[in-house]
């Protein structure tokens, strides 16, 4: 099993997390040629090596072939004076890569102050006319998850890729008031997000991690102008974003995390805490752009044990009502599981006075507990929720992909002290490949079991 750590001592963003990822060993023809198969923009991705405060490190270089005039890179350094009323005038020295949401539509003077790293702003625009300087078409976060769905992309960079979007976008949209799936990324954002997100997925796959742990993570501090007047950093996406994740006291003014590293915290990592007692394998730098008193890395360090250590720590919550209707518990229960519960599920009881209730028991991993609570508090009748800490002891697992009459499908292996227990295929690929052959899911199931039992020798 390899276990990668997120050392995020000066932060987190999307290019800091692919190069950094490429350094420790991660294959870029990889990346690449997984991502020149999807719709996007013609583009080149490279690393360059750079010194930060004595550290070498990779410093993402990308580049679309069909955006000039804004000598459009990965290369962010930033000398923004925006002026947005339907009209842009843009005093722009930069090659940028946006990742924050701005809505455009609004009369606004638009600065950042100390931009540290990649600075990933995803411009919402909200464009009545034509304003004679972008000239990109807008992508639908639905658009872009929607093109992640039916791309060929690896069964679990789908998985990984897909819920760091998701994430990102419920972030937007509860800032801006609108509906996830209609947060509009403009096109040079949105190829940005497009190759740092599926670019990192695709690098976490290469490397085989099965686990991701971090460290608590700095925000920076400091102001940013945008449309309402002058806010604070974090930018409010990356602090919706970083709800139950562990920050750290580190004080540098400037924007250390933003929307896509506070992201990949949020949707990808296992746990928080300290570097695991492990032997490390390899570690690799990824740079910022800025420059501070300290080296402006992300350092990720990659360790390989034979074994997934056997517990780990859970909340379980739960609450009992006795005057709420099936509909109403269905419907809290997709909340529940889309809002990162590990397992869900109710108990029919009896309460006082003889009524038939229902037991509502919520299993968490300790950081999501205290959203998971509020959800119960806000949308079921229930006046309190308990919560006590668990320890479960877990199968080790991993992912590997067989070769079957109807394609290549991934399988989860579970293992107990070494030995192989359980194998699972994956659901979306079982029914994906069912539905492409014209065969009954079960037939492709036992199929697939079958191959995956031949491959790893069980039974």
């Amino acid at each position: 099993m390899k276990i990668l750590y997120l050392d995020c001592q000066s932060g987190i963003s999307g290019d800091m997390t692919l190069s950094a990822l490429i350094d420790v060993g991660a294959d870029i023809n990889y990346i690449r040629e997984h991502l020149k198969r999807l719709p996007i923009d013609p583009f080149s991705l490279d690393v360059k090596i750079v010194d930060k405060r004595g550290i070498s490190s990779k410093l993402l270089d990308l580049r679309f072939d069909n955006i000039e005039s804004e000598e459009h890179t990965h290369d962010h350094s930033h000398d923004h004076d925006h002026e947005h009323l339907h009209q842009h005038t843009h005093k722009h020295e930069h090659s940028h890569s946006h990742d924050h949401i701005h809505e455009h539509g609004h009369d606004h003077s638009h600065s950042h102050d100390n931009h540290d790293h990649s600075h990933e702003h995803t411009h919402v625009h909200d464009h009545h006319a034509d304003d004679g300087h972008h000239h990109h078409s807008h992508r639908k976060a639905s658009t872009i998850l929607q093109m992640i769905e039916n791309s060929e992309l690896p069964s679990r960079v789908k998985e990984r890729s897909l819920s760091v979007f998701q994430v990102i976008a419920e972030a937007e949209g509860k800032i801006h008031g609108m509906d996830p799936k209609e947060v509009h990324f403009h096109e040079v954002g949105a190829m940005d997000s497009i190759i740092d997100v599926i670019g990192v997925c695709l690098g976490l796959e290469s490397l085989g991690i099965d686990k991701i742990v971090a460290s608590p993570v700095p925000t920076g501090y400091g102001k940013i102008m945008i449309a309402h007047g002058l806010y604070p950093i974090p930018a409010p996406a990356t602090a919706e974003i970083l709800k139950g994740v562990p920050l750290a006291d580190f004080h540098v003014r400037g924007e250390l995390t933003t929307p896509t590293g506070a992201g990949f915290l949020k949707a990808l990592v296992d746990e928080y805490g300290q570097m695991p007692a492990l032997a490390m394998e390899n570690i690799g730098y990824g740079a910022g752009k800025k420059d501070f008193e300290h080296p402006n890395v992300l350092r990720v360090i990659l360790f390989h044990v034979d074994e997934v250590p056997q517990r780990e720590n859970i909340s379980v919550l739960e609450c009992q009502l006795d005057d709420f209707t099936g509909e109403a518990l269905g419907y809290v229960m997709e909340k529940v599981l889309d809002q990162g519960a590990l397992d869900v599920y109710f108990t029919p009881v009896t309460m006082k006075k003889s009524r038939p209730g229902t037991l509502i028991t919520i299993l968490s991993k300790p950081e999501n507990s205290f959203a998971l609570e509020e959800l119960l508090l806000r949308e079921t009748s229930t006046f309190g929720v308990r919560k006590s800490d668990w320890s479960r002891r877990i199968l080790s697992r991993e992912f590997q992909v067989v070769e079957t009459a109807y394609g290549k499908i991934t399988v989860k292996v579970g293992k107990l002290e070494g030995e192989i227990v359980k194998i699972y295929p994956e659901f979306e690929d079982v029914k994906k490949a069912a539905q492409q052959s014209d065969v009954p899911f079960i037939e492709v199931y036992s199929e697939v079991q079958q191959a995956a039992r031949e491959l790893v020798k069980i039974g």
